[in-house]
Formats: structure tokens, sequence, C-alpha cells
């Protein structure tokens, strides 16, 4: 058997996740992925173990005692080629005003999309080398001001400074913060809770493209999705 790169994603069993983890189990990857709800986490493990060899872990990505398992899988996989942070806490449907967003919620979106990240990837470095990946899934309102995203929106703003500055500190990985753009996923919809968003694309429409990412050897940065397609078919024609 050849080489097999294996990768660590969050919040892998709905949505954007899964469809990496299909994405990359097509592509030879092996996996460990994790979610908060045990049951649609199982199901999906049992589709990806068709294709690779999958390790599956239940619990929330901010109770560091569940961090600690991801790390000891990694561990135990022998290496770890790429990470993506994709589990997020959205902070409520429908999303509230600031002024209306109380300190429990505000805290536990910053868990989630800010301190988790950050732990779990101090602790993963042992187990990174020169070639590791790491992408940490942001949000254009991270960058723009929409009327009651500023909780979830200002989470993710850090979560791109996060990014960068691990980039500017360990230059050894390569790091992306990766807008994804509006996707047809539950958080989506929770965001706009009875709309219709049937005209926003799959998620299974954007994992080539962030998967392509991953092989890319673009310089670490900030990216949107929908701008990578022209970015990589420039770097394409520049080799």
């Amino acid at each position: 058997m050849g080489f097999m790169p294996h990768g660590l994603i969050t919040g892998a069993s709905i949505g954007l996740g899964r469809a990496l983890a299909f994405e990359l189990a097509r592509r030879g990857w092996t996996l460990t992925i994790d979610a908060r709800h045990a049951e649609p986490l199982a199901s999906t493990a049992w589709a990806l173990s068709e294709l690779t060899s999958v390790h599956a872990l239940p619990g929330d990505v901010a109770d560091p005692a569940h961090r600690e398992q991801l790390v000891a899988a990694v561990v135990a996989a022998g290496r770890l080629d790429l990470l993506i942070n994709n589990a997020s806490d959205l902070g409520g449907s429908p999303l509230p005003a600031l002024r209306d967003l109380e300190p429990e919620a505000y805290e536990q979106l910053l868990r989630t999309n800010v301190v988790a990240p950050q732990q779990l990837i101090r602790a993963l470095l042992p187990a990174m080398h020169p070639q590791t990946v790491i992408i940490n899934v942001s949000s254009d309102a991270g960058v723009e001001h929409y009327e009651t995203w500023g909780g979830y929106g200002s989470s993710k703003a850090a979560l791109d400074h996060q990014t960068l500055t691990w980039a500017a500190e360990e230059p050894d990985f390569r790091w992306y913060s990766l807008d994804p753009g509006d996707m047809q996923t539950a958080m989506h919809q929770a965001a706009y809770p009875g709309e219709d968003i049937s005209d926003r694309p799959g998620p299974e429409t954007v994992a080539p493209i962030v998967v392509a990412l991953v092989g890319s050897r673009l310089p670490s940065g900030r990216y949107q999705a929908a701008e990578l397609i022209a970015a990589l078919a420039a770097r394409a024609e520049a080799q």
C-alpha cells in the first residue's frame, strides 16, 4: 500500500466538513473526524469507511478533554498532514443584535470559534511537519459588517487574525483562513430561519476548491473560495 496522508477535520458530520471528508477520502486520505452529535457522525463515518480508514470521535471542540482525544488520535495515526478547523458556533437562531447578545452566548462563540482552534493547533504542533497545511474556516462576516452578525463575525475576524499570526510565528507550515462563501448548510439556514436558501451552492461544490488549496502551495493567507479558482489557475499557468 502506498503513502496515505492523514487529515483531521472538526465538525465533519454535516455541511462543508462532511463534504470535505468525502472529497479527501476519494483522493486517498485517511481521516480523523469529529462532531458534537454522535449519530450523524457515526453515519458519516460508516459511509466514509467504504472509501478510506476513518476514526470518528464525537465531542465538542470547546471541551479540553475532547481536544485531548483528538490529539491522541492524531498521534496514534503517526502524522498530521492537514488540519481543518471547521467546527463553528453560530451564536443563536435567529442571530441576535449586539445589544441582545448575552455574555454566555458570546463566550461560547469565542470558545468554539477562536479558543478551540488555537488550543487544538497548539497541542498538535509536535505532530506537524513542514508540509502540514492548516485551514481555519472563516466567513465574509469576519470582514464585512452585517446587522445581527456582530457576535459571529467578530469571532471569525479574531480567527482570521489568529491564523495569520500563526503564519508569522510558525512559517514552516502553511496557514489558510478560508471564506467558503454562502452555502446550503444547516448553519446557513439557521442564520436565515424560514428563508429559502436553495439558490446557494451546495457544500459539495465548494469542497474540491478547498482540497485544491491544500495541494496548491499558495502562500499562507486569507482566501475566498470564489477567488481561489482564478488564483489556482494562474498558479498552474505559471508552473
